[in-house]
């Protein structure tokens, strides 16, 4: 007979859970006494055991823990592509002030830039109003989980009752996932490696609006990977041509000769939700015929 448990997670019978309990109820619930020998680190369970999980030594195991567990859950939830969102998180929403903001000229950028908040919040609402004709198992969209752009995703898919997923990451300046992601799709990693896999594993199309660092190294890895074809082509689409052509030089990249000059065209840009989704939606206009057609 399968064991019940109670709400603490403890079975009723007596019986303890490795998973729930400490240390100290795991032994007086299993009847051994607590000695010295019995409460030192080295009687733990090996996976109940905190400290030895985080030892360095066991670090391939944490990589392989942070790639399974988000993993298995979409897998479970039956979300088979992405649409990806990448951008700053200093970006503020239309009326709010540039939080970020060290002088009067950064002020004015940022809050110049919330146009592209509403660009994403909007974009994020076309792909999630697609997604619902495919029971919001395809076009799922899938953003860093924080503030700024990333917000604005979330809360696009949340606007028409969609849900979507928030790919957090511990930083020193602690990012709190945004109100907007989905609760039981809200995960939280510790190396960027394995979040950058889970970014790119279902991805069906990688949309990018101005941001910092963070959001110039998840482009470039992206289009690494396409340009390598480490992985299938998708629709990559830049929002903000002035602000992308200001900060690189892609032409001059390729006149250069450290990029083919067919690699420029492997970026897509625009300025409105609108002229994105067409650029998707002409990428995928056969696969989307077939899958009406075997409905």
């Amino acid at each position: 007979m399968a064991k019940i448990r109670n709400d603490k997670g403890r079975r009723r019978d007596g019986v303890w859970d490795p998973l729930k309990d400490s240390h100290s109820d795991r032994i007086k619930a299993s009847g051994v006494p607590l000695t010295p020998q019995t409460q030192s680190p080295s009687y733990r369970l090996a996976y109940a055991d905190e400290e030895f999980l985080c030892r360095e030594e066991l670090r391939p195991v944490r990589l392989q823990l942070e790639l399974l567990k988000p993993e298995m859950m979409l897998a479970e939830k039956g979300i088979q592509s992405t649409v990806v969102m990448f951008g700053g998180a200093r970006i503020p929403a239309p009326g709010q002030a540039a939080w970020a903001a060290r002088n009067e000229v950064q002020k004015r950028n940022l809050e110049a830039a919330s146009v592209f908040y509403d660009e994403a919040r909007a974009f994020a609402r076309k792909c999630s109003e697609f997604s619902a004709g495919f029971d919001y198992r395809e076009y799922v969209v899938v953003t860093g989980g924080g503030p700024g752009v990333m917000e604005a995703g979330n809360r696009g898919a949340a606007d028409v009752g969609a849900p979507s997923i928030g790919l957090n990451i511990v930083l020193p300046h602690e990012q709190a996932p945004n109100p907007y992601v989905t609760p039981d799709l809200s995960f939280n990693f510790h190396y960027f490696a394995i979040r950058k896999m889970h970014f790119l594993m279902r991805a069906k199309a990688i949309a990018i609006f101005p941001g910092g660092f963070g959001t110039l190294d998840e482009m470039f890895e992206a289009v690494t990977l396409i340009q390598t074809k480490r992985m299938a082509p998708i629709p990559l689409i830049l929002f903000g041509r002035e602000f992308w052509h200001r900060i690189i030089d892609f032409d001059s990249l390729a006149e250069f000769g450290t990029i083919a000059p067919d690699d420029v065209n492997l970026l897509n840009f625009v300025e409105t939700a609108d002229e994105a989704w067409s650029i998707i939606a002409k990428a995928y206009e056969e696969e989307h015929a077939m899958k009406m057609e075997g409905a």
